[in-house]
């Protein structure tokens, strides 16, 4: 029998992360039935707590449960062994899984262990089987480190395969790339690359062809299936290799999926192109200069207006175009605005070059960077002149009133094509297809699942809304309802949506998010002299906890419906006090509540164009009769729904038609146990 001193000198470090109190004392009271194994247990409840001990003294081992709150799965264990390079790693989990335990290993434990299947003799043998195995192939277990490190838990697949399509190997990050549980799955399913993988057959051909002509690729974008058939995008880099007589012996490389790149790419694309088109399409002139006061951008009809190219537009200052007194001018204005970061607004002379002078009216804002610097300024003008010409022939002669009829019909026309195109710019602001939560989900498995109608009265519109994932497990829906359907409401649509771009660093934080746009929205409109009632409703909801913020701005309450309690409420603030709408106050500050959803939970935002509708006895449908309506409905799937709601609006209102805008948007929320 071992004496005291020796029972001191071999009493082991333990270090245990687990986040069940009970589940620790339990592990902690196996350890003390141990026969053979005196521990002495380090006992915390989060990995952040473990990774901070662990960095202060050292553990001849380390327990870990797989799914710690503030962890990232199997990730935990490279973080664990990262902070402490010296010592063995034991996994414990609630799967009972060879697949799981598999990962786990690969991932750098050296056990997995199933927690309902524990047992203090169990846990016994696996810490000294793993603390003796570690200490005898130290040296082996680093090079097996190094190598899982570079091969299996790179972000890039890793391959080999004959030149007529055959895997002769594959590392693990490249079968969960192709959506396989393991490199030995991916290989025996992919049996014929060019066949089974690509979207477009004819791919695999064209890469062995620049495969024989060059023996390198770089950079190689295709479209490939997953397991699952859900379609990525994969870049591919490859060599050819070959033996010493030259002759192939297969080709090895590397794949990155893509495929969040290409859609990011696709939608600034989108995005800059509908930007472009409305800059390039409005009838004023529209430039940026930096801080030196150099052209940056000019619109076609700036350059159309100085007769010169863009080309011979950027990197120029107004001295390049206009005499020294009116350029002197401008570059004061400027200065005013970017010194002050206040916008100007003013009618001045302008003397085009080779021209007659003209009056034009100028707005000035300045441009600011990701970090509220100013860089510039922006600055939107268009000509005035034959405005006052006109008002003045006007009051002298009919002729100069039939000339400016004349005139008139000829902008209105312009305007009615320019209200058409606005229309179809309009619409295309609108999301196109949803983000899915997590990003590779199909969208029938995502956790939120979205939906929408939207019913413009007019020519152009003062409803819109966005979806965008915030992160893989974050969603974010934004909607507002300017007054009015034409074309002053479906500008500063236009503006929200840019402003809503702009505060992507705040989108996390609903009441941060409304409180900075209202403020900037004022910013824009203060100076116009027309309010425009402004209403808006933002969330933030959280895949993984159910939990969602929201924060609203004088918007109607959305409908929460909860089908498993076969109700529907009104999402009210957590204060009870209505906030003001945006624009108006810009001191104003929003607060932020919160709820929980439950699986199947739909939550139904919509505009008061909805509600706002007056029957042949003057009757408005209000809430309550919405409330009623949804609660007649509320078994039905969320695209039903919404179009049971519109049919039960249509037959209740005059004429069947609604008289504002109407904007539904349904986010139903499915756990992602279902």
């Amino acid at each position: 029998m071992k004496d005291e001193s020796a029972m001191v000198q071999d009493r082991l470090k333990l270090l245990l992360i687990e986040h069940d109190p009970s589940f620790a004392r339990y592990v902690e009271e196996m350890l003390a039935q141990a026969r053979d194994l005196s521990a002495e247990v380090t006992s915390v409840s989060s990995l952040t707590a473990g990774l901070a001990v662990l960095a202060r003294e050292p553990f001849d081992a380390v327990l870990m449960e797989l799914a710690v709150p503030d962890g990232a799965g199997l990730g935990n264990v490279a973080v664990v062994r990262a902070e402490g390079k010296q010592t063995p790693v034991i996994v414990a989990g609630e799967s009972d899984d060879e697949v799981v335990a598999l990962e786990a290993v690969h991932a750098g434990a050296q056990d997995y262990l199933v927690k309902g299947q524990l047992t203090p003799a169990w846990l016994e043998r696996s810490v000294q089987y793993t603390i003796e195995r570690f200490r005898l192939d130290r040296a082996l277990l680093e090079a097996e480190e190094k190598y899982h490190n570079v091969f299996d838990h790179l972000v890039e697949g890793i391959f080999q395969t004959t030149p007529d399509g055959h895997y002769l190997m594959a590392n693990a990050a490249l079968a969960r790339i192709y959506g396989y549980s393991s490199p030995e799955d991916l290989m025996e399913s992919l049996v014929d690359i060019g066949r089974s993988l690509y979207v477009e057959p004819s791919r695999r051909e064209e890469f062995v062809e620049l495969m024989q002509e060059h023996d390198l690729i770089t950079g190689f974008e295709s479209q490939v299936y997953r397991k699952d058939e859900t379609v990525i995008w994969i870049s591919e880099n490859c060599r050819a290799i070959r033996d010493k007589h030259g002759k192939l012996l297969y080709y090895e490389g590397t794949v990155e999926d893509i495929t969040q790149r290409q859609e990011a790419e696709r939608k600034l694309r989108h995005s800059e192109a509908l930007y472009h088109s409305l800059v390039e399409n409005l009838p004023q002139n529209i430039i940026r200069k930096n801080l030196k006061g150099q052209f940056t951008f000019a619109n076609r009809q700036f350059c159309r207006a100085l007769g010169v190219k863009l080309e011979d537009v950027i990197g120029k200052t107004d001295l390049d175009f206009f005499p020294k007194e009116l350029a002197a001018k401008y570059l004061r204005d400027d200065h005013r605005v970017m010194d002050t970061g206040q916008p100007y607004e003013t009618v001045e002379e302008h003397l085009p070059p080779g021209g007659k002078p003209m009056y034009v009216q100028v707005v000035k804002t300045p441009l600011r960077d990701a970090n509220a610097s100013i860089i510039g300024l922006q600055a939107i003008f268009w000509d005035i002149t034959q405005q006052r010409l006109a008002e003045e022939k006007i009051r002298r002669a009919n002729t100069a009133l039939a000339q400016s009829r004349r005139e008139l019909r000829i902008r209105n026309q312009q305007m009615e094509e320019d209200l058409h195109m606005a229309r179809e710019i309009q619409l295309t602001m609108l999301p196109q297809q949803y983000p899915s939560f997590p990003h590779h989900a199909n969208p029938e498995r995502s956790v939120f699942r979205f939906t929408h109608r939207y019913l413009p009265t007019g020519s152009v519109g003062g409803d819109f809304f966005t979806v965008s994932a915030l992160s893989d497990m974050k969603a974010a829906v934004f909607l507002c309802d300017v007054a009015g359907h034409g074309v002053q409401a479906a500008l500063v649509t236009a503006m929200i949506r840019a402003l809503v771009e702009e505060l992507k660093p705040l989108a996390t934080q609903p009441g941060q998010f409304m409180t900075k746009l209202n403020s900037d929205l004022h910013t824009i409109l203060q100076h116009t002299g027309t309010p425009l009632l402004t209403t808006g409703f933002y969330l933030v909801a959280d895949a993984e906890t159910g939990v969602m913020q929201y924060a609203n701005a004088g918007h109607p309450k959305p409908l929460h419906i909860r089908r498993s309690a076969n109700s529907v409420v009104q999402l009210s603030n957590a204060s009870g006090k209505s906030q003001p709408v945006l624009g108006l106050m810009p001191d104003a500050v929003y607060e932020a509540s919160e709820i929980l959803l439950l699986d199947r939970d739909l939550l139904l935002l919509f505009t008061d164009g909805l509600i706002e509708v007056e029957n042949t006895e003057g009757t408005l449908y209000d809430t309550p009769l919405l409330v009623s309506a949804a609660q007649q409905h509320l078994k039905l799937n969320p695209k039903r729904m919404l179009d049971a709601l519109l049919g039960e609006v249509r037959r209740f209102a005059a004429n069947a038609a609604f008289s504002d805008d109407v904007c539904l948007v349904g986010m139903e929320y499915r756990h992602r146990s279902r």
